[in-house]
This record gives C-alpha cells, sequence and structure tokens, in this order.
C-alpha cells in the first residue's frame, strides 16, 4: 500500500509527464499548489516509488517518468475522468446529427471525429460480423453474362459488386435464384453464408440452374466479402506526432498493422463490454509495447455490436480520453437503436 504522500507525488508526476512529455523532477513536483512538500522530501519519496517500480529514472535525466506499473496504479486508483469541454460535446453530437442511409456511414464518422478530438490513432469495429445478418440479396443483370450483386444487412449495410455468370442463363433463371437466396438465407448471420450455400443451397440451385457449380462459385465469390469484421480508421498517422514515435523505424510495425484489418480486429475487439484499458505489455503484441489501447462497446437492445479503440503513447491524456470515449461509445448506442427502430 502506498501511503498518502507517495499517492500525491504519484499522481502529480503522472498528470505533469502526461503534460509536457518530459521527466520531472522534485523541485518541479514541489512547485505545485496542491503539493506542500519540501523538494527534498519529495525527493526521497520519488526514489522509494522507483524501488517499488512505480517510477523510472531515464538516462543521464534526475528526473523520473512513470512506469507502465505506475501508469496501471494511476488509472486503477487515482484517475478521475474530467468533464467534457463544451466543444467535445458539440462536435459529438454534431456527428450524431447528422441523416445516415445506413450505420456504417456513423461508424466511419465517428472514428474521425474521435481522431480528431483526442490527436491519437482510433479504430472503431462493427456492426459486429458475427451478428449481423442478411435482409435481402439482389442480382441485378447488366448484359448477357455480367449483373451487380447487392446484399443489405439488418444493420443497413449495403455492399455491391460486379459479377459474372457461368455463360449465359436462360429465360427466368436468375429470378429463380434471387428467390431461392432470399427465402433460404434471409436472417443467416453473413458468417454462415458460405455453409449455407454449401449444405443447401447449391442442391436447389441444382434444379434451377444448367451451370449451377459455376453458380455456386460464383456466390462464393459474393459471400467471401463478409467473413471479417469492418474496420474504420481515424487519423493513422498521428502516432507520428507523439514525441516518443518521432523515430519512423519504431513505430513501421504499428503502421503496417493497419494494413491487416483481420489482425486489427482481432487485437482490438473488447472481449469485456464497457470500457477496458490496456497499457504497454499488456496489449501482449510486441509492437504495441509501449502503446496505451483503450477501448468501449456500443450495442443494440444489450447485445454487443462493434467497439471504439484508440491507439497512444502511455503517456496519454486519460482523463479527458475515457471521458470522451464514454460519451461516444453511449451515444453511439442511442443513435444505434434509434436509427434501427426508424428502419423497422
Amino acid at each position: 500500500m502506498l501511503t498518502e504522500r507517495q499517492l500525491m507525488i504519484l499522481k502529480a508526476i503522472v498528470n505533469d509527464y502526461i503534460t509536457n512529455a518530459e521527466p520531472v523532477g522534485s523541485r518541479s513536483v514541489s512547485k505545485r499548489d496542491d503539493i506542500n512538500y519540501s523538494p527534498a522530501t519529495i525527493r526521497n519519496e520519488m526514489s522509494d516509488l522507483e524501488d517499488l517500480g512505480f517510477l523510472e529514472k531515464p538516462h543521464s535525466s534526475a528526473g523520473r517518468i512513470p512506469s507502465q506499473k505506475g501508469y496501471r496504479y494511476y488509472v486503477d486508483h487515482l484517475l478521475s475522468p474530467s468533464k467534457l469541454k463544451k466543444s467535445d460535446v458539440t462536435n459529438i453530437q454534431g456527428m450524431l446529427a447528422n441523416k445516415f442511409s445506413e450505420f456504417e456511414q456513423v461508424v466511419d464518422q465517428a472514428a474521425k471525429v474521435l481522431s480528431n478530438l483526442t490527436s491519437y490513432t482510433s479504430i472503431v469495429l462493427g456492426p459486429e460480423v458475427f451478428e449481423s445478418t442478411l435482409k435481402q440479396i439482389q442480382l441485378i443483370p447488366i448484359s448477357d453474362n455480367q449483373a451487380v450483386a447487392i446484399i443489405v444487412t439488418d444493420t443497413g449495410h449495403v455492399e455491391n459488386q460486379t459479377v459474372h455468370f457461368p455463360g449465359k442463363l436462360e429465360g427466368n433463371e436468375l429470378e429463380k435464384v434471387v428467390n431461392i437466396l432470399n427465402k433460404r438465407l434471409r436472417g443467416v448471420p453473413l458468417v454462415e453464408l458460405k455453409r449455407k450455400l454449401n449444405n443447401e443451397i447449391a442442391s436447389l440451385l441444382k434444379q434451377y440452374v444448367k451451370q449451377y457449380e459455376e453458380m455456386v462459385a460464383m456466390l462464393h465469390d459474393v459471400f467471401k466479402n463478409h467473413q471479417n469484421e469492418k474496420v474504420f480508421y481515424g487519423g493513422k498517422t498521428n502516432i507520428l506526432a507523439q514525441p516518443e514515435f518521432h523515430d519512423v523505424e519504431r513505430v513501421r510495425d504499428i503502421l503496417n498493422i493497419f494494413e491487416e484489418d483481420a489482425l486489427v480486429s482481432k487485437l482490438f475487439r473488447s472481449e469485456a463490454h464497457g470500457l477496458t484499458i490496456k497499457i504497454g505489455e499488456e496489449n501482449r503484441f510486441a509492437p504495441f509495447a509501449d502503446c496505451t489501447i483503450i477501448t468501449a462497446t456500443y450495442s443494440l437492445d444489450g447485445k454487443y455490436m462493434g467497439t471504439v479503440g484508440l491507439l497512444g503513447p502511455t503517456r496519454m491524456e486519460y482523463s479527458r480520453v475515457v471521458s470522451i470515449m464514454d460519451y461516444l461509445s453511449k451515444d453511439m448506442t442511442k443513435l444505434l437503436t434509434a436509427w434501427y427502430k426508424d428502419k423497422g
């Protein structure tokens, strides 16, 4: 257990380092209005906090910086979420006040707003593909052997792509195919579409399409794009603006990770509902060893739909960021609920 004096000094050092990104010395701490101890006393306590693993002493510096253990203790026991500025609330509410034709536009905009408000990199996941289901599929012919495949999900996402038919379809074959797909696949989770196609739909298509095997292969291509959770980014290169990451080589691996949506989805998808903070090596992924990842979930009728995430240095402005994340995730839940009801 830390003494009350040690708690005050640890909190002061973390706050100063977050603000200035420079090692904090005893004299600097003693000048704070909320600290009434001499530099010598503070220096002794800082030495003890270093021995306990809460502070570190960088080379060629008389000051101290928080260790990952120090940040963890600060977040768990000393952090007080700040009251959001009116400008932050206005920016978030302005984003949510826009009219969107599909919810993924909300998610994309939320990623941009979050990165702008914090100057960190934002990663927003969802709506979660394992919870999204097929609402409708259409195949609209544009030539004798080409069509546009349109998939609509229950979350309002609409996606289309041009596909090639196996030769020229005869008569009303295409209409029969579309009717079968909508009858058998409506309400099926997106991740299950390919399995359902193999186990059930293929045998039905055999009755109506001469080149049904090629048709099944074409539908596999249509459905394969819906296997991974959607990832939306804001401020991918913001981390380069932080003093800790001025060495581009140091963040090369992080920037490369952003090119692999499946990996990013795995790393940022929250296992627990609500807000979580993982600091440094708690992320269990070497490129993020000097980073903090904060995530907050949003939901629909209590069911997880996606994650709002922030990636920044361990020297993160926790008090403000936690308040922004909490506010944004709760408002996204409200907006998703209202949007979904409006769509019926």
